[in-house]
């Protein structure tokens, strides 16, 4: 401290002249050093990344929901009270098992009789079309052996075919092959028709049995419970329709459908790879292949769309029906690509740019760009690989004396009892005589 003070005593000894210069000094220092100091900090930082060579995928996001999964369902048109339930979810089950029996009420009995019914008069259709079809046969037959017994020879001449006999006989032949035809078409339409009735049948029996091999899943019924409707109108029941009481798993392949926006959907293309994830299902994610898009399309609201449909490669019990879904569709595939970041990529006009760093000086460079992805663009000229860009430039706030160029020394005009007080005042230094 002493050694302090003897030097500021020394230095308030000197000469007035002197100590005005060694002020002045001090104060053109301090105010040089400042403003270096201020643009120091107001230099601007840039956040920096290599042009690299790589793979970009390019995808589309569409969303959507899962329209079929790996599930059949078991439905009954019965009515009544269910007796006996043989299985429960969970259980593996073969086409034709017994899932459950149902004591029909009266509803449910005359559903089942008229079901009969028509069952039994589909069967006698198809033994009535059978019957006509063997008799149109055996009439094809004969006609066919009396032509070729007495006018069919190979490669008849224009004078053989020109005989009547050979003309009678030979349309007879025809038209018994023409009416064996139709009727085996009609035997196969009564056929049809039985295959339906017996569908029918099976839907309105008080045995419920499984329609495919799979797990039971979803099982609604319990013993004593009441399924479908009792009530009838007009001595016919009200109820007709089908009554899920439980599914199968199959594991067969689930689809997914999403709606495709016009600008995409030229895009799209059969057998494309996806990836879909489901909101229910965070953290899982399945891949898949589109399987179809229907270019027809269609308007809701002003808006047109074009469904498409992707079948996941596995399936996963975890899926359910309806799920809202979300498919990232990759449209391309580039290998060996010179990419950037697309944040680094600016446009100039109609050109495109890139900032580039290099031994610490900015310069911007023109570049012809590529596909791009969500965060990444492919360079097709103007960047070389390892090249420094620029993505995005941070500059720090400015203090508001920094701001407006005061001198860090203007609160020392007072003192110095000077006039112009406000920032970037004049500095005066008061000396004596």
């Amino acid at each position: 401290m002493k050694k302090i003070s003897e030097f500021i005593q020394g230095i308030i000894k000197l000469p007035k002249k002197i100590l005005t210069i060694i002020i002045i000094v001090i104060f053109v220092g301090g105010y040089f050093g400042y403003n270096y100091l201020a643009s120091s900090k107001n230099t601007p930082q840039y956040q920096t990344a290599q042009v690299t060579k790589g793979t970009l995928v390019v995808s589309l996001t569409e969303s959507g929901q899962v329209s079929v999964a790996n599930r059949v369902s078991i439905v009954t048109q019965a009515s009544g009270i269910v007796k006996n339930v043989y299985v429960k979810s969970g259980d593996y089950v073969n086409a034709g098992d017994k899932i459950a029996d149902i004591t029909l009420d009266t509803a449910g009995q005359q559903r089942q009789a008229q079901a009969y019914s028509s069952l039994l008069s589909a069967q006698n259709n198809v033994n009535s079309a059978n019957a006509q079809m063997y008799s149109l046969q055996n009439t094809l037959f004969v006609a066919n052996q009396k032509f070729m017994t007495d006018r069919g020879v190979p490669n008849p001449s224009d004078q053989q075919k020109a005989d009547p006999v050979y003309i009678e006989e030979n349309a007879t032949w025809l038209a018994a092959e023409a009416a064996y035809k139709n009727q085996t078409g009609v035997a196969n339409q009564a056929q049809a028709g039985l295959t339906n009735a017996s569908l029918t049948y099976q839907l309105t029996s008080g045995t419920i049995t499984a329609p495919t091999s799979g797990t039971v899943g979803d099982l609604v019924i319990a013993n004593g419970m009441q399924v479908g409707s009792s009530n009838t109108t007009a001595g016919s029941s009200t109820n007709t329709s089908n009554q899920a009481i439980a599914s199968i798993q199959t594991g067969n392949a689930t689809t997914i459908s999403v709606s495709v926006s016009e600008v995409d959907a030229p895009k799209i293309k059969v057998d494309q790879n996806a990836t879909v994830t489901f909101d229910a299902l965070p953290n899982k994610t399945f891949t898949g292949k589109v399987a179809g898009i229907n270019t027809t399309g269609g308007i809701t609201s002003g808006v047109v769309s074009y469904p498409a449909i992707i079948v996941l490669d596995s399936a996963d019990k975890s899926i359910l029906p309806n799920m809202s879904a979300t498919a990232n569709i990759i449209t391309k595939v580039i290998d060996n690509a010179l990419l950037v970041p697309s944040a680094a990529v600016q446009m100039s006009g109609e050109q495109s740019t890139v900032r580039v760093l290099q031994n610490g000086k900015l310069s911007t460079v023109d570049v012809t760009t590529g596909d791009s992805s969500n965060s990444e663009t492919v360079i097709t000229s103007g960047l070389s690989e390892g090249q420094t860009i620029v993505t995005s430039v941070i500059t720090p706030a400015a203090t508001t004396s920094g701001a407006s160029g005061a001198s860090p020394f203007s609160s020392f005009n007072r003192g110095f009892g000077g006039g112009g007080g406000g920032t970037g005042g004049t500095v005066r230094i008061r000396t004596g005589n």
